[in-house]
């Protein structure tokens, strides 16, 4: 038995750290010692999950404003993610994750894969590192969109060009998606292993009755939704079903008026915690409401906004556990005729049950933690024999 320290970082909101704490937790429990570095906006998250955190980026907390929903644009996607994760974040990350190392010591780093900055640090080092995926369908970094920048900033700190992107998951991927969902087109990497998030199988807890539907737009973009939650709500409340609906931190439940009996909104409940109870899921396509689904068999109404979304919406309808709508077209009644047709149409329940079973037969995250124990071993940052 040896023991670890093993510094956990993320750049963006929940949908960045939420993949990490099972490894973490995992890791704390086996006896290492975790901490966290993130940016102002999610360290009081963090801290209320229990691990110690430490500032990366400077400044408070800034509440986020309600913003206009866009249309779709995979350019303009494209290039956001690649000025505000690759020349923005990573850029200002990479000092200040080396001057971290430099003074808790970590002997390997875990981060999830938009967090490039750490990834540069931990090379710049020569520490062991992780990568923890968080992009479902796996198709949104892509060496095309971001190997210019990246390699640039490498350059800015010493090391050599990576044209293949091999950085990214070099040493060890951890995904905790199932395997077959990934759109084929960007098979995982030689290094990847998969694994659940909890160390026993999701169980569902459906009572009988009116199903039940999940509607959520995730913690980001539930601000830049304009009026989807609205047009949301009026398609599925006169529907033989129960609605839940979490709007986010920052927007009143309050402001959606009366609701009937069926309906219930808050601004948030842990998806854990209601997703066992649910037949149908109505999202945006965040990665980790997508996951959530799958792995409790549940199909899935898609109303992508951005980022990732569009990829995991599209990667849902493909393998058919999912119907795509746009966001900005989609009225109450398209709303309301897609949840309808998925919760008649039981091949879309079977083929999300395949998932779900395909992800209850992955090893529980303390394979990742042993995945790490031995790349630490590998890379000659803890020896076997250490206390």
């Amino acid at each position: 038995m040896f023991a670890m320290r093993i510094l956990f970082s993320f750049i963006g909101g929940s949908g960045h750290f939420l993949p990490l704490v099972p490894v973490a937790r995992a890791a704390a429990a086996a006896g290492h010692t975790v901490a966290f570095g993130c940016g102002p906006s999610m360290r009081a998250t963090v801290a209320a999950v229990g691990f110690q955190v430490f500032p990366l980026g400077t400044g408070a907390a800034v509440a986020p404003a309600r913003l206009p929903l866009r249309p779709l644009d995979a350019a303009r996607e494209d290039e956001e993610f690649r000025e505000r994760f690759v020349r923005g974040a990573a850029a200002r990350r990479v000092p200040q994750m080396l001057a971290l190392c430099e003074s808790w010591r970590p002997d390997a780093v875990v981060c999830d894969e938009a967090d490039f900055g750490s990834m540069l640090a931990a090379e710049r080092l020569g520490l062991p590192h992780a990568t923890v995926l968080v992009m479902a369908a796996g198709s949104f970094v892509r060496a095309e969109v971001i190997g210019e920048a990246l390699n640039g900033l490498r350059a800015a700190h010493g090391l050599p060009p990576d044209l293949g992107l091999e950085m990214l998951y070099r040493h060890l991927a951890l995904s905790l998606f199932p395997p077959g969902f990934r759109d084929p087109a960007f098979p995982l990497p030689a290094s990847a292993h998969a694994f659940r998030a909890t160390e026993s199988p999701a169980v569902s807890a459906r009572s009988p009755g009116p199903p039940l539907l999940y509607l959520t737009l995730g913690t980001v973009f539930n601000l830049e939704s304009g009026d989807l939650f609205s047009r949301a709500l009026a398609g599925l409340r006169d529907l033989p079903v129960k609605v839940v609906a979490t709007v986010g931190e920052g927007i009143d439940p309050a402001e959606f008026g009366p609701q009937p009996a069926n309906v219930r909104i808050e601004r948030y409940i842990p998806q854990e915690s209601i997703l066992p109870e649910c037949s149908l899921v109505v999202s945006h396509g965040g990665s980790g409401g997508v996951l959530g689904a799958l792995a409790h068999g549940l199909p899935m109404v898609l109303l992508p906004m951005g980022a990732d979304q569009p990829l995991n919406a599209a990667r849902c309808e493909q393998v058919g556990v999912g119907r795509m709508l746009d966001p900005i077209a989609a009225s109450p009644a398209s709303i309301g005729e897609a949840a309808s047709m998925l919760l008649a149409d039981p091949r879309y329940r079977q083929t999300a049950e395949h998932f779900r079973d395909e992800i209850a037969a992955l090893p529980g995250p303390g394979h990742a933690v042993r995945l790490l124990e031995r790349l630490a071993i590998a890379k000659g940052a803890m020896s076997p024999t250490s206390p």
